[in-house]
């Protein structure tokens, strides 16, 4: 009998990458553009495994943008007065105004995952979330938001691997948190969380689109162009800009330059 194995997928080379993202790139600011013209409202779910490149698919998708139109909400842990508030009503002050696009870090579904597998709700909380959700969202669209969430789905040998590998890395080392390591332990927890969640909350009006993740690059373009696929955008014909030749300086003069205190040059320009 012949032995099974995984064949790694044949990753996409770093220059057919970095011009399909700036392609990408391109058509998110005309989507931009877009939203902010005709008051278009967008609210946009990342969740994941520990891991999983979420963070990495949101910096791509924003560091061409406006932050006034596109900006991310990663909330931190609830604070004892939000823990007694509506459990949406911290994540409500941060939906979409006309114009925005609004990018949640993890959203109010830390109450179906890592909330249900820690321990950090009751059962009854719990059921709670799962019922009310899908209302909630419902609400959101019929009041004119899509909503649009993502899943971003990653092996346990590729978790695993990535998190070797940000334990060694000074720059990623704070990407692991005491939370992220109890993760790891509960990789069944986690997922049988995930399928009761998708079970209760894969509504027709906001779908949950899964993102295969073990390759960065491809997860990241896979997702930006799904993302530009599902919104009705049209490119805006912007009035052409013209860079006029300055006025005469006049009579201004320069303080003296060692009156201002600079930033050491440490690394000096070699030609």
């Amino acid at each position: 009998m012949a032995k099974s194995f995984k064949v790694r997928p044949t990753k996409i080379k770093n220059k057919v990458y970095e011009a399909e993202l700036q392609r990408l790139q391109i058509e998110l600011v005309k989507l931009q553009e877009w939203v902010k013209e005709t008051g278009y409202r967008v609210a946009i779910v990342f969740e994941g495994r520990d891991a999983a490149g979420k963070g990495g698919t949101i910096k791509r998708i924003t560091e061409a943008l406006n932050p006034r139109v596109c900006h991310v909400v990663a909330l931190p842990a609830p604070t004892e007065r939000e823990k007694t508030q509506w459990y949406f009503q911290r994540y409500v002050a941060h939906l979409p105004a006309a114009g925005e696009i609004v990018i949640f870090d993890r959203s109010w579904y830390n109450r179906a995952g890592v909330e249900r597998v820690m321990g950090f709700c009751t059962d009854h909380e719990y059921r709670e979330f799962l019922r009310s959700c899908p209302e909630f969202e419902r609400m959101l669209i019929r009041d004119g938001i899509q909503l649009i969430k993502y899943w971003f789905s990653v092996s346990d040998e590729e978790q695993e691997r990535r998190f070797q590998k940000r334990l060694t890395d000074p720059a990623k080392l704070w990407k692991l948190s005491p939370m992220d390591l109890e993760s790891r332990k509960r990789w069944v927890e986690y997922s049988r969380a995930k399928d009761e969640m998708f079970a209760h909350t894969d509504i027709k009006q906001a779908p949950w689109y899964v993102v295969a993740s073990n390759v960065k690059k491809h997860a990241r373009l896979n997702c930006i162009a799904h993302l530009l696929s599902l919104i009705p955008y049209e490119e805006i014909e912007a009035a052409p800009l013209v860079l006029e030749e300055r006025p005469p300086q006049g009579a201004y003069v320069r303080p003296p330059i060692d009156d201002q205190t600079f930033v050491p040059e440490m690394h000096h320009l070699h030609l």
